[in-house]
């Protein structure tokens, strides 16, 4: 999945914020302690555990992601949804447009529940919740 500049931003900020919080936990200065090298200590625990908020973040932002395609068919005229959008709004046929709006509200929520429940694959702490 491709993002727009500004979410990759977001993303990145959101994950290196994540890692400089873990720096100091508890399981990185156990690591440390086993001298564990610092590139396993990163991958190995740090990452893992900093994809969580991140893996969030990129799913939540599916919705934006279809309102950039709207925009994107409408300006380069590409045949699908987005114009199709376009085009029941200025034919004002809306029974065409609760249709669309359901089907893009529908797969929000999919990917929301396909990233909840691959979140819970991901950190097992959430398994038990």
């Amino acid at each position: 999945m491709v993002l727009a500049g500004n979410d990759c931003v977001g993303v990145t900020l959101i994950m290196r914020n994540s890692l400089i919080d873990m720096m100091n936990d508890h399981f990185v200065m156990t690591a440390r302690a086993k001298d564990v090298r610092e590139k396993q200590i990163l991958w190995r625990h740090l990452v893992p555990n900093a994809l969580l908020p991140t893996f969030t973040i990129v799913f939540l932002s599916l919705g934006f992601i279809f309102g950039g395609a709207i925009a994107v068919e409408y300006v380069f005229t590409y045949p699908g949804l987005g114009q199709l959008t376009v085009v029941s709004i200025g034919s004002k046929d809306f029974p065409m447009l609760q249709a669309l709006f359901l089907l893009f509200s529908a797969a929000v929520i999919v990917a929301n529940l396909v990233a909840d429940i691959l979140y819970a694959q991901l950190d097992p702490r959430v398994r038990a919740a």
